[in-house]
């Protein structure tokens, strides 16, 4: 994993890294105090971690601190804790068959059609050939944007006039990637949430294409997560995963935002694994997510 990502990531999760360790440090005297440990929960839900998932670490810290700690220690408790709470969501990537296909779903304003240009171009790293599919037809700008991604990168992008059936994009691109020998199909979907019965329906409808096509639904159904909208991640994700029975999570946009510590709730209500998180619009920006590493980036940047 390149290095200079995680540094990238400690800079953006350096706001909610403030939050949480600026109201600890000003309290923190050398020993576990009801103030500290108040000011931790108080910190946490700030960061959007979420009510119950707070209150266990809280009350994991409580058992694991003795009484006098030094700094170093509060801080090596909550970074165990984290990892431990974050290490099931780790899983290394790989494609199972000849032709995989990864279906990407999520709201727009996800950055939901970046993240599948910038899987895209991890794979093609990987020495995959990847084919990138535009089936959000509803919004040119999404068709131009991934187009325009995907000519940046050099890896070809299947796409059809606005307003042109999804299945029928996806059909087309599947029988394409066969005939030219791709190794994977990477397929950006719409994300009209407020009209969430057709949408869902449309990608119940690309999912039946794919199995008519190839035999089987999508390999991997990922969703792709804001960092930024914190837990209002959950209930956009249980939506999606009643559609397409989600097998993974992208968190985008990871940079800049003070509610980092949601990738906790998310992680536990949904038990799902993270397979890539991602700073920054360029390209290499995403990388697998690593539970050690997020913790570090998040408590000690």
């Amino acid at each position: 994993m390149a290095e200079g990502f995680w540094e990238r990531l400690r800079a953006g999760l350096s706001r909610t890294r403030e939050g949480l360790l600026g109201p600890l440090s000003t309290v923190f005297q050398g020993q576990k105090t009801a103030e500290l440990l108040e000011r931790l929960e108080e910190a946490l839900l700030s960061a959007d971690v979420g009510l119950e998932e707070t209150k266990r670490i809280v009350a994991l810290v409580e058992k694991k601190l003795p009484g006098r700690c030094s700094w170093e220690e509060l801080l090596k408790a909550v970074e165990e804790i984290i990892v431990a709470e974050l290490k099931g969501a780790e899983r290394d990537f790989s494609l199972s068959s000849s032709l995989s296909v990864l279906l990407f779903v999520g709201v727009n304003g996800s950055g939901k059609t970046t993240t599948v240009a910038k899987v895209g171009k991890w794979l093609r790293d990987q020495g995959k050939k990847p084919l990138l599919v535009a089936a959000d037809t509803f919004r040119a700008a999404a068709i131009d944007q991934l187009r325009e991604l995907g000519e940046s990168v050099g890896i070809e992008v299947v796409a059809q006039k606005p307003g042109a059936d999804p299945g029928a994009v996806v059909h087309d691109a599947l029988v394409h990637a066969r005939s030219v020998g791709y190794d994977v199909v990477l397929v950006d979907t719409a994300g009209r949430l407020q009209t969430k019965i057709p949408l869902m329906e449309e990608l119940k409808k690309i999912r039946r294409v794919v199995e008519k096509v190839l035999g089987r639904p999508p390999d991997e159904r990922i969703l792709v997560v804001d960092a930024t909208v914190g837990q209002n991640a959950i209930s956009q994700a249980q939506l999606f995963h009643e559609a397409v029975e989600l097998t993974g999570v992208v968190v985008a946009k990871l940079d800049g935002t003070a509610r980092g510590g949601a990738v906790l709730p998310v992680v536990r209500a949904l038990g799902l694994p993270i397979l890539w998180v991602g700073v920054g619009k360029g390209l290499d920006d995403l990388a697998p997510f690593r539970a050690e590493e997020f913790a570090r980036a998040l408590l000690r940047g």
